[in-house]
C-alpha cells in the first residue's frame, strides 16, 4: 500500500511539471483550434502542408497580410504601388521594424529572404510560386523594388505568403536550422511559438514586438486531429473553439442541430473528370460534349455529396472571373431535350445501342470518388454508354495520369491563390504531363498568353473569362462541382469570416465578452 501511495504522489509530481490538463483547452485568454493534422515544420520557407503553414502565418509576416476576408492587407509594408507596365511594384516599409528577440530589419532583409527561397539547398516547396519574380531589390532602408517577368495583379496577396514572410536570418547565420528549436521562437508577425508537445497542441503567445497593435487574443492552442468525426465530437463536448473540418456524412445532422456553429463555404477548388482527349474515343469533342450533357450535376452535388456542393459547368469558383460561375446555354435545358442531342452526338461519333461506347472510369480510392463515379455510369446508360469502373491508391491513379494511361480519369484542382490563371493554365500545353487531358488548343493558348501580359485588371479578367468559355466549349474535363470547406465555430469567437480562400489568420479572432 505505502508502495502504490508513492507511486500516486509521484504520478501526481510529474503531471504538475508538466502543467495541468486545462492548459490546451479554451479558456478566456486563449482560443484552441483544431487543425486537421501535426505541424510538419517550423520554417516557413521549408513547408507546404496547410497545418504548418497556418501556424507559420501567426508567427511570420511578410510585406503583405491576409485579413480576415482572406484579402492582401498592408502588413510589414504600409503601402505599394505599381508602374503602368504592371511590372515595377514599389513597397514602403513601416518605420522601426523588430524581430521579437528586439533585432531590428529593413528593406534590405528581403532580398536575402528572396536569394534563400530559390537557394537549391533549401528546397522550398513554394519556390514556383513566386517564378514570375525576377528581381526583389532594396532601394534604402525603407523602400523595396519587386520586378515581375508579366503583370500580376495577384502580387500582394502572393507576398502574404509565409514563404516570403521576415525570418529571423540572424539567427539562422548562428544556428543554421536549429533556429525553430528556440522557445520562443524569433517571429515577425503577429504571435511567437511557446511550446511544442508533439502529437498534443503548440502553444502560441503574442510577440511584444509586433508592429501592430497587440493581438487581440492573448494565447493561441493549436491542436493536431487527423480524425474528423474526433475533432468534431470534441468541438461539442467544449474542448475546443475551432474545427478545421467535419465528416461529409454528418454535414445535414449539424445543420439541422447546430446551424449557427456550421459553416460550409465555397473554396478555391474544382473537381472534375479528365477526358484522354489523346485517343479514340475521346479525340473527339463529340463525344465529350455529349457525355457532358447528360449529366445532373445538381444531383451529384445535392444528393451524392450533400455537403453545400456547388454544380459546376465550368473551373473557375464563384467570383474569380464574374458574380455567377459560367455554363454553357444548354445546361438549363430539360434532361430529356439534353438527352436527345446528346444521342445524336453520338450517333454522329459512330455509337449507338447497336454499336455501344464502351470506356473504363478511373478514380483514387475513395467512397466520396466511388459514389460519383457510380452515378455517372448510371446517368449514361440511356445513351447505351457501358462505362465500367476501375479504382487504385491516389499514388498509383496520379502515376496512371501522367502517363495519360487512361480513358476517363477523377481529377480537380486546388488553387494556391484566388486567382484565375491558376485554374486554367493547368490546361495549356505547356504544362505537360500536368495536363492530364492533354487538351491541346493554340487559340487557348493564345488568350490566355494575353491575359497573362495584360495589366489593365478589367480586360485581363474579360480574357480569362474568355478563355475559360473556350475550355467549356471543347469541354476537355468534365466539370461537376466546386469544393466547398466545413468548418465548426464557437459562439464565443467572433472575427469569423467566411470566404474562397478559407483564410482565417488567429489575429482577426477574439473572445466575446
Amino acid at each position: 500500500m505505502r508502495f502504490i501511495a508513492l507511486l500516486c504522489t509521484c504520478l501526481l509530481l510529474i503531471s504538475c511539471e508538466r502543467g495541468p490538463a486545462v492548459d490546451s483547452a479554451p479558456g478566456p485568454a486563449q482560443i484552441v483550434r483544431l487543425s486537421d493534422s501535426e505541424i510538419k515544420g517550423l520554417d516557413p520557407q521549408k513547408i507546404s502542408d496547410l497545418s504548418s503553414l497556418r501556424v507559420a502565418a501567426d508567427q511570420f509576416e511578410g510585406l503583405t497580410r491576409l485579413n480576415g476576408a482572406g484579402k492582401a492587407v498592408a502588413g510589414l509594408a504600409r503601402n505599394w504601388e505599381t508602374d503602368e507596365s504592371g511590372l515595377n511594384w514599389t513597397f514602403n516599409l513601416r518605420p522601426k521594424l523588430q524581430f521579437s528577440d528586439g533585432t531590428a530589419f529593413d528593406a534590405s532583409l528581403f532580398p536575402a529572404l528572396w536569394q534563400r527561397l530559390r537557394a537549391p539547398g533549401t528546397a522550398a516547396p513554394a519556390k514556383s510560386l513566386f517564378g514570375n519574380i525576377i528581381a526583389v531589390q532594396a532601394v534604402d532602408g525603407s523602400r523595396l523594388l519587386v520586378n515581375l517577368a508579366s503583370p500580376d495583379p495577384a502580387l500582394p496577396a502572393l507576398l502574404a505568403h509565409p514563404a516570403m514572410a521576415a525570418i529571423p536570418l540572424h539567427r539562422i547565420s548562428e544556428a543554421g536550422d536549429q533556429w525553430t528549436s528556440d522557445r520562443p521562437m524569433i517571429v515577425s508577425g503577429p504571435y511567437r511559438l511557446a511550446e511544442w508537445k508533439l502529437n498534443d497542441h503548440a502553444r502560441l503567445e503574442r510577440n511584444p514586438r509586433w508592429h501592430d497593435q497587440a493581438a487581440p487574443t492573448p494565447t493561441i492552442i493549436w491542436k493536431p486531429m487527423d480524425d474528423s468525426l474526433s475533432a468534431m465530437r470534441l468541438f461539442l463536448s467544449g474542448g475546443a473553439d475551432i474545427a478545421a473540418d467535419y465528416p461529409a456524412s454528418r454535414h445535414q445532422w449539424l445543420e439541422n442541430k447546430h446551424p449557427d456553429l456550421t459553416h460550409s463555404v465555397p473554396y478555391l477548388g474544382s473537381y472534375y473528370f479528365a477526358f484522354n482527349t489523346r485517343i479514340p474515343p475521346f479525340d473527339d469533342r463529340k463525344v465529350r460534349l455529349a457525355l457532358s450533357m447528360a449529366v445532373e450535376r445538381e444531383w451529384i452535388a445535392g444528393k451524392v455529396i450533400g455537403v453545400g456542393n456547388i454544380p459546376a459547368w465550368g473551373l473557375l469558383p464563384p467570383g474569380l472571373a464574374g458574380a455567377e460561375p459560367a455554363r454553357p446555354a444548354w445546361a438549363d435545358w430539360p434532361r430529356e431535350k439534353r438527352l436527345q442531342a446528346a444521342r445524336a452526338l453520338l450517333e454522329d461519333a459512330g455509337y449507338d445501342a447497336s454499336s455501344p461506347l464502351r470506356f473504363e472510369i478511373r478514380f483514387n480510392s475513395s467512397a466520396e470518388h466511388r459514389r460519383v463515379a457510380v452515378a455517372l455510369a448510371a446517368m449514361w446508360q440511356p445513351l447505351a454508354v457501358e462505362a465500367s469502373l476501375f479504382n487504385s491508391e491516389a499514388a498509383l491513379h496520379f502515376a496512371a495520369l501522367r502517363r495519360h494511361e487512361f480513358s476517363l480519369a477523377r481529377s480537380g484542382w486546388i488553387a494556391d491563390l484566388p486567382t484565375p490563371e491558376n485554374f486554367l493554365l493547368v490546361h495549356q500545353q505547356a504544362n505537360g504531363a500536368g495536363n492530364y487531358s492533354g487538351y491541346a488548343n493554340p487559340d487557348y493558348d493564345r488568350v490566355l498568353a494575353r491575359a497573362i501580359a495584360e495589366p489593365d485588371p478589367a480586360k485581363r479578367q474579360s480574357l480569362m473569362q474568355q478563355a475559360e468559355t473556350m475550355l467549356i466549349a471543347d469541354m476537355p474535363v468534365l466539370p461537376l462541382y466546386f469544393y466547398v470547406t466545413r468548418s465548426l465555430v464557437a459562439k464565443r469567437i467572433a472575427g469569423w469570416e467566411d470566404n474562397i480562400s478559407n483564410v482565417h489568420p488567429s489575429y482577426t479572432l477574439r473572445i466575446r465578452p
